[in-house]
């Protein structure tokens, strides 16, 4: 499964989950998951890569979906395993 793939198996989770995704041209900067108006948004860099993007949405799943109760592919799962956002 290559970068694209996780990237769209991710992109797909979160908004099953509810959670907009939404590409933008952040200037370089990092993407991530914010609230707006109350609502969770994730906001990728449309000129990032899709590794970059991927580990923007991985950080994103881990911080608002229980992964334990879904089924995901095992490539996603441990990509999102790997990225997890470290307690706060």
């Amino acid at each position: 499964m290559n970068q694209q793939q996780i990237l769209e198996e991710l992109v797909s989770i979160l908004e099953t989950h509810g959670i907009q995704v939404r590409q933008e041209s952040l200037s370089g900067q990092p993407g991530g998951l914010c609230t707006v108006r109350g609502r969770p948004i994730v906001f990728l860099d449309s000129c990032a890569c899709a590794q970059d993007n991927a580990d923007a949405c991985a950080e994103a799943v881990s911080r608002v979906i229980n992964i334990e109760e879904l089924y995901i592919k095992p490539q996603v799962r441990q990509y999102i395993e790997i990225h997890h956002a470290a307690p706060e």
